[in-house]
């Protein structure tokens, strides 16, 4: 199969790609506009391996023109290119509109148009809203609170109607937070290891009690891939770990596994519309043969490894875009 992966430099589309590459035959596309998030470094070791498996596109999702050139004799499309950290939505919605809304649209129409066989929207679990007690399901009504879980919710609306209207094979995973190696180090996790590998005091929003279900990125991947394959035209398959924690327990975690205390702990302002917890029912994608491989404490620790092993590649990145806290 030949396969575009839009958003594919990014954290979790890079970590798509590999895993695609190391699972299947299949030939890769990564159409990506390398913005912030999104590194040609993430991808290097991926280009001089993969040979005549692996092609990259430069180019902006909502650009229609240059996308309709690029999908062109594809069979399949994994939607991930989006803009996603909450703060900076807040500070900025407007591109997180016109990426994450215009982008989606410009994706499925030109797939559509293109004779594309399957397609995946990947979302969040941001789009339910705040889930005081219990699972969100997959048909539970849609709750966004920030400029970014709101335009996420809108995507996957726009994303849904193309199936609808024209009947076009869209699939959509909403995902609970994702951890692993290559992730931008403006995330809670990778800025924690980072900080404290740099002797520096990590900020804790509010009281640290908001919750949240912690998945390692590579399990996402693979059940990404196993809707891709095996899912559901029309569907919508929530993707999550069941090993939820506090920001606090989180915070104490990778406190011990970069040897520092609570000295190091600097509790801030609390984020703006902040969501106390997320949580997601997972019996659909479990149906289709899917559970999670990696421990919490196995993935942290992996993930502390790699960050303390990989500073050329993002230590760049943090002095030329410094973390939003």
């Amino acid at each position: 199969m030949k396969l575009l992966v839009t958003g594919g430099a990014g954290f979790i589309g890079s970590n798509y790609v590999r895993w695609v590459l190391d699972h299947s035959d299949d030939e890769v596309t990564v159409y990506d506009a390398l913005t912030y998030a999104g590194n040609r470094s993430t991808l290097a070791e991926v280009e001089r391996s993969a040979g005549g498996r692996y092609s990259f596109v430069h180019a902006d999702v909502c650009d229609l023109e240059a996308f309709t050139r690029a999908v062109a004799g594809h069979q399949a499309v994994v939607h991930f290119a989006a803009e996603s950290h909450v703060d900076r939505s807040i500070a900025g919605p407007h591109d997180f509109v016109m990426t994450n809304c215009v982008g989606t649209n410009v994706v499925m129409h030109a797939s559509r148009v293109a004779g594309v066989e399957r397609v995946v929207h990947v979302s969040t679990d941001e789009v339910y809203g705040s889930v005081e007690r219990g699972h969100s399901l997959e048909t539970d009504a849609l709750d966004p609170r920030s400029p970014y879980s709101a335009s996420k919710a809108g995507s996957d609306l726009i994303a849904l109607s193309y199936h609808s209207t024209y009947g076009f094979p869209v699939m959509i995973t909403r995902s609970s937070n994702n951890f692993g190696p290559w992730q931008y180090p403006e995330k809670v996790i990778p800025l924690f290891v980072t900080n404290l590998l740099d002797g520096q005091k990590v900020p804790l929003y509010g009281d640290g009690l908001n919750r949240r279900d912690w998945l390692y990125v590579e399990d996402n991947c693979a059940a990404i891939d196993l809707v891709l394959r095996g899912g559901e035209a029309g569907e919508i398959y929530n993707i999550g770990a069941g090993q939820e924690l506090s920001n606090r327990d989180l915070t104490d975690r990778l406190l011990r596994l970069c040897g520092a205390g609570e000295d190091m702990v600097e509790y801030v302002t609390d984020r703006l519309g902040h969501d106390r917890r997320y949580s997601v029912d997972c019996s659909e994608i479990r149906a289709l043969g899917w559970a999670p491989r990696h421990g919490l404490d196995e993935g942290l620790a992996s993930t502390h490894r790699w960050y303390r092993d990989n500073r050329w590649w993002w230590e760049p990145l943090q002095a030329g875009h410094p973390a939003l806290v």
